[in-house]
């Protein structure tokens, strides 16, 4: 790194460049980055992981699963990090939990409550042929 390089900018990529601007990563902590990256979701542009996103703040995110890497942190406490830090949205597969679970079983509620609608209203239209 040269003098004039951020600190803060170790691992600044774009989508379309896969390399990190860190030296002292293995090939294991570069598995590490990437998975650990596309398991972000970037809040900023919502539908887009922190590896995919050119917003400021995915950047940010990217720089911070890079440093944390290279301080020994292991991906557990890199998401628990992120998680408390910006909310469990930041996770893109969030774990089932009491807060979230009309989120995980609300779309088959949905498509249950609309079968019966259907057939509720086919038997209606059928019984006013007959």
């Amino acid at each position: 790194m040269t003098k004039h390089e951020n600190p803060l900018q170790l691992a600044q990529v774009s989508s379309k460049s896969e390399k990190i601007k860190n030296n002292n990563f293995s090939i294991i902590d570069e598995q590490r980055y990437h998975k650990l990256t596309n398991e972000l979701r970037c809040l900023v542009c919502q539908n887009q992981t922190v590896a995919d996103s050119n917003a400021g703040l995915a950047v940010d995110l990217r720089n911070q699963v890079a440093n944390q890497i290279s301080s020994g942190k292991t991906d557990d406490e890199i998401l628990a990090y992120m998680e408390e830090r910006y909310g469990e949205f930041v996770l893109y597969n969030p774990q089932m939990s009491v807060e979230n679970l009309g989120l995980w079983i609300g779309p088959f509620v949905v498509v249950v409550i609309a079968i019966l609608i259907a057939s509720n209203t086919i038997k209606k239209h059928s019984n006013k042929k007959n």
